[in-house]
């Protein structure tokens, strides 16, 4: 057990995931305590107490500045503690690469933004030059968008064949849910008829098409048929550069499917195996065999699908970096476009940990994500060095809270296949308006304003609106939902 206590909530979220990030298997208690004697207070698992004291920060009054002096105290002390460093040193946020673009945007070259980097936010070297590298592929893609006036769709579907248990996306079983999938499409349409008209009004360009879920194909081939018409004929292909479906999982997809959508020109498909270990897939709740994954590929290829997306997660239960390579082998011989590594990470809403495996015994500690160690960087590694193989480089990335061994999620593909819409969702750099259940629209506006809410005024010029969650609730409430997006969708 850690115990963890800061003086305010400023410190508070940094603190924890920093903790978390070199004591993943420990139990952290944290508190905020306005009457604490310290800006911060640690007791380690032995017992050593670590404190960051008020005198520490006298003269600093940037609010900003006093945070990043208690994250290094904090990673300093965590470091020497277990004798080891982080990848990403003490950055906690999603987005490396958006710094290394700032930087890249600034005119800074690769050794000075890797001097900086490493210096700054101890990340390693290693980790600060693919940022960099990726930052540069970003910025070539990018240039030729017009960011103003141009705009992403995201389309959700919160549904699969069944629930992965290291999953934590507001999806469910399409078996729960298929007396409702109808009235939920019904819904869906609707809300997307308004962005179609509104981005008709506003005279926007529509530049790329991401459905995403969940798994798209859990529809029907009539639903998917439906879905994509309405999306035809709402929409302008105009100054579309790329419709991605999420195809996903191959016990969802059948040849009709694909059939539907070849007819409606959908340029980019993934078929996500996430592991090529029959034993794996039966542990985390998947319900086709690896042999169904090579299948539904060849299939799409022989449709004439060109641009194949496939994810693999490194660090599910039991897998260790032999697992890892067997299985990157396996990938190389199909061949995909893209290659989306991500390193496993466990979120609160997943049910891996929390309940019994497809066996129906609970999950053994050999069946644990696995723990920091030389497993996990040996999978890390073996993945880049697959991707090269296949002729594929490192187009984007991005992390997530409670990543396994604080590593990333990449995405490799040849040069002219890289995921725009995956580009954009990171950098932020043009609305991306999104329809469906615990879909998030982001939209950039021209002016920063204060953002609603905000205890300290802080002011942005990305507004969120999000979605509800609840599958029921976003059908009952389908009217609110535009009526949020109205607010604030291109005033």
């Amino acid at each position: 057990m850690i115990f963890l206590s800061c003086k305010e909530d400023l410190y508070a979220y940094n603190a924890y995931h920093l903790v978390k990030a070199f004591f993943s298997e420990e139990e952290v208690h944290q508190t905020v305590d306005q009457g604490l004697g310290e800006t911060l207070r640690m007791k380690f698992p032995d017992g050593q107490i670590l404190t960051v004291e008020e005198c520490e920060l006298s003269g600093i009054e940037d609010r900003k500045q006093r945070k990043y002096m208690v994250d290094v105290k904090l990673y300093k002390a965590c470091q020497s503690y277990t004798k080891r460093e982080l990848a990403w040193g003490i950055l906690t946020g999603v987005r490396p690469t958006k710094l290394a673009m700032q930087k890249l945007e600034e005119g800074m070259d690769e050794e000075a933004f890797v001097d900086w980097f490493t210096k700054d936010s101890f990340v390693t070297p290693q980790k600060a030059r693919l940022a960099y590298e990726i930052a540069g592929r970003e910025k070539q893609i990018l240039s030729g968008l017009d960011c103003r006036d141009g705009y992403s769709l995201y389309v959700g579907i919160p549904f699969c064949p069944s629930v992965c248990s290291y999953c934590s996306f507001s999806s469910g079983s399409v078996d729960a849910w298929k007396d409702h999938i109808e009235a939920y499409v019904d819904a869906l349409l609707k809300e997307l008829s308004y962005i179609g008209e509104r981005a008709k009004e506003k005279n926007k360009k529509l530049n790329t098409i991401y459905i995403g879920g969940g798994t798209p194909t859990t529809l029907s081939e009539e639903q998917l048929d439906r879905l994509l018409t309405h999306i035809d004929r709402t929409f302008s292909r105009e100054f579309l550069l790329e419709y991605t479906v999420e195809a996903g999982r191959p016990d969802s997809i059948t040849e009709g499917k694909l059939k539907v959508l070849r007819q409606h020109e959908i340029t980019r498909i993934s078929i996500n195996p996430q592991t090529m270990q029959q034993k794996t897939l039966d542990l985390i709740g998947r319900k086709h065999t690896v042999e169904d994954i090579r299948e539904t590929y060849a299939l799409a290829r022989e449709l004439g699908f060109d641009n194949i997306n496939m994810d693999l997660i490194a660090g599910l239960p039991g897998e260790r970096a032999e697992d890892m390579k067997n299985t990157l082998s396996q990938i190389c011989e199909m061949a995909p476009d893209s290659l989306t590594v991500h390193a496993l990470a466990i979120k609160r809403a997943a049910k891996m940990g929390q309940e019994k495996t497809t066996t129906g015994t609970i999950a053994s500690l050999e069946h644990a994500p696995v723990k920091m160690g030389e497993e996990l960087p040996k999978m890390i590694e073996e993945a880049y060095e697959a991707a090269a193989k296949m002729d594929l480089m490192p187009y984007y990335l991005y992390r997530q809270k409670n990543i396994a061994g604080n590593f990333e999620n990449v995405g490799y593909a040849k040069v002219d296949k890289a995921g725009i819409y995956n580009i954009l969702i990171m950098e932020e750099k043009q609305s991306i308006i999104a329809a469906g259940a615990g879909a998030s629209t982001k939209i950039l506006l021209d002016e920063s304003i204060i953002v609603p809410g905000s205890r300290n005024q802080r002011k942005t010029t990305l507004m969120r609106v999000e979605n509800v969650k609840n599958i029921k609730d976003y059908i009952g409430r389908i009217d609110e939902m535009i009526e949020r997006k109205g607010e604030w969708l291109w005033r």
